[in-house]
């Protein structure tokens, strides 16, 4: 189960980033909420997969307009390419929404 918080997420995204807490093992395990299997063969070091903290208010479109992103707080993503920053001993990466690839769990 992930952390639950009020806190303030320590960071604010801008644009279209997104602020992602790495999941630790134990909150992964095997199988996630809604039955998919994740195979021993995904590489569990890498942490490519977490919990959304915070999100910007979207980038802004030809018109100015803003583009509301599609994950929301409390979003468990699967993400790539990510900027890591360590924040008062805790590490987050900050993602382009573009690098966010699916949502899972509940």
């Amino acid at each position: 189960m992930a952390k639950k918080t009020n806190k303030k997420p320590p960071i604010e995204p801008l644009a279209d980033r997104v602020l992602v807490r790495p999941l630790s093992d134990e909150e992964l395990g095997t199988t996630s909420a809604v039955g998919i299997i994740i195979p021993e063969t995904v590489s569990r070091d890498k942490a490519d997969r977490g919990e959304v903290l915070a999100v910007g208010p979207g980038k802004r479109d030809e018109d100015g307009e803003r583009v509301p992103l599609d994950v929301k707080v409390g979003d468990r993503v699967i993400f790539q390419w990510g900027d890591k920053v360590e924040w008062e001993g805790e590490d987050y990466y900050i993602v382009r929404e573009d690098n966010i690839l699916a949502r899972f769990g509940e």
